[in-house]
């Protein structure tokens, strides 16, 4: 069992048969009074954050997660289908375990299922994805003396801000952690 000592982003605890992935933490030694560690978590299933302080040394109950790397075949709505790339074994998943990750993916691309026990329970995207820019206004002659943006939307239908010299049609490598512009592909 684990202890609020060892807090690191991206561990996964389950309080109260709920899982909770810590996103932020900070071990606080006030002059006077017990030591304590201050997080930030968000429940996995639903995406709400919240706030939780904890005292020193307290136990808590860590998830031990199972990552596999699946391809996704195709998604409707609110369903993704993916394979296994070993077994060949396809799993449909729901729309809400996709969750925001779904803005970044594409037929064909490979995500990893976080599961607990045999059960999916999470879905993270790449941390970078290539994608073509389907709709952007032309950048203004000149107006680049500033360094300014404006917004692209991609093929999978989430609008990012890229550098006024980007074009309609290009590649751009997308960062899926912020949802920034990182380049553009050739």
């Amino acid at each position: 069992m684990a202890t609020s000592n060892d807090f690191r982003r991206g561990m996964v605890l389950n309080i109260d048969g709920r899982y909770f992935q810590i996103t932020e933490f900070q071990h606080v030694n006030p002059g006077k009074g017990a030591a304590f560690v201050r997080s930030k978590m968000k429940d996995v299933v639903q995406g709400k954050v919240i706030e939780k302080t904890w005292r020193a040394g307290e136990k808590v109950t860590e998830v031990r997660l199972e990552r596999r790397s699946y391809q996704l075949l195709y998604h409707t709505e609110d369903s993704y289908t993916v394979m296994d790339p070993d077994t060949y074994e396809q799993i449909d998943l729901s729309g809400d375990l996709v969750g925001s990750a779904s803005d970044f993916l594409t037929d064909n691309c490979q995500i990893d299922v976080l599961s607990v026990e045999g059960r999916p329970i999470m879905v993270e995207a790449p941390n970078f994805v290539e994608l073509s820019i389907t709709k952007s206004d032309p950048g203004l002659k000149g107006d680049t003396a500033t360094g300014g943006t404006k917004p692209a939307t991609l093929e999978t239908g989430v609008v990012v801000q890229v550098p006024l010299f980007v074009k309609e049609g290009e590649k751009i490598r997308v960062d899926t952690r912020t949802g920034q512009y990182m380049e553009r592909v050739k």
